[in-house]
C-alpha cells in the first residue's frame, strides 16, 4: 500500500497489482495534474538529464514515407512532440494525452517554440483514438504504457492509426537485469527517488506509484510478445542506459 500525502492528510492507495482498473486512472489524473508544474524538472534531475537522451534516440529510430505525420500518445508536456518536430522539419506532429492541466503546459511549450503551425496537442484517450484508420507513419508512448491498465487496447490503437509499414514506438522505464545495475537501481527506486522528490514537491506518492509500476511492468521478453501477439512484425527492444529504460518497436 502506497501512502498519499496532502497538505491536511494522509490517505492510503493500493499497489498497482491491486488497483482496479478506475482506481488506477484516477490515481494517475490527480498525480499528473500536481505535479504538472515541476513535472519537466523532475523528470530530468531525477534521470540525470538520460530522459532527452532516450527520446533522442527514439526520435532517431523513427521512418516517415508516406503521410510525414506523427501521433504522441499520452504526449503530457509535449516533450517527445517537440524532439520530433525539431529534428522533422517536413513532419507533421500531433499530440494526445488525457490530464487536461499537462496537455496546457505542453501547448504553453509548442508556443514558446513557435511550432503552433507543425504541432496541434489536445485531451485524448490512448484506448480510444479519435483518428482514422492508417493515418500516420509513426505513433509512439514515452513513459506512458505503464499507466494504462488496458495496454493491449491501447497498443491496438496505436497500430491501427498508421499506415502499412508505419511503425509503433514505446519508450518506457523498465528494470536492469538481474545482477548488480537492478539492485542498484532497485535501492534508488525505492529508497532515495521518493526522497529526493519529496524535497520538491512535498508529496512522494507520486514517486513511489512510479517506482510500483516500474517493478511491475512486464519484462523485455513478455512485452515483446505482446507486441507480437498483435500482429507487429519485426519486433525489437533496445535497452538504453544498463535497462533502465527500453525503447521497443514495432511495425503493421
Amino acid at each position: 500500500v502506497k501512502r498519499k500525502e496532502t497538505e491536511t492528510q494522509s490517505v492510503e492507495y493500493p499497489s498497482v497489482q491491486e488497483m482496479t482498473d478506475d482506481q488506477q486512472i484516477g490515481i494517475i489524473k490527480g498525480i499528473f495534474a500536481s505535479i504538472t508544474d515541476k513535472y519537466d524538472f523532475l523528470n530530468r534531475f531525477l534521470s540525470v538529464y538520460q530522459d532527452v537522451a532516450w527520446r533522442k534516440r527514439a526520435v532517431s529510430e523513427m521512418n516517415f514515407f508516406n503521410s510525414y505525420r506523427f501521433l504522441d500518445v499520452a504526449t503530457g508536456t509535449g516533450d517527445l512532440a517537440l524532439d520530433c518536430a525539431n529534428t522533422y522539419e517536413n513532419v507533421n506532429v500531433t499530440g494526445v494525452d488525457f490530464v487536461e492541466e499537462m496537455v496546457d503546459k505542453g501547448i504553453e511549450k509548442v508556443g514558446t517554440q513557435n511550432l503552433n503551425d507543425r504541432i496541434s496537442l489536445t485531451w485524448g484517450d490512448a484506448t480510444n483514438l479519435a483518428f482514422e484508420d492508417s493515418s500516420f507513419d509513426v505513433t509512439a508512448i514515452s513513459f506512458g504504457i505503464r499507466n494504462i491498465p488496458d495496454k493491449v487496447k491501447a497498443l491496438s490503437e496505436m497500430k491501427r492509426v498508421i499506415m502499412e509499414n508505419g511503425q509503433v514506438m514505446i519508450l518506457e522505464l523498465t528494470t536492469p537485469d538481474p545482477g548488480f545495475w537492478r539492485s542498484t537501481y532497485s535501492f534508488y527506486l525505492n529508497g532515495l527517488l521518493p526522497k529526493i522528490a519529496k524535497k520538491f514537491t512535498k508529496n512522494s506518492a507520486p514517486y513511489e506509484y512510479l517506482a510500483d509500476s516500474i517493478m511491475n511492468f512486464p519484462t523485455r521478453k513478455e512485452f515483446l510478445v505482446l507486441m507480437e501477439s498483435m500482429g507487429l512484425k519485426n519486433c525489437r527492444a533496445i535497452p538504453l542506459t544498463f535497462g533502465v529504460c527500453t525503447l521497443y518497436i514495432g511495425e503493421k
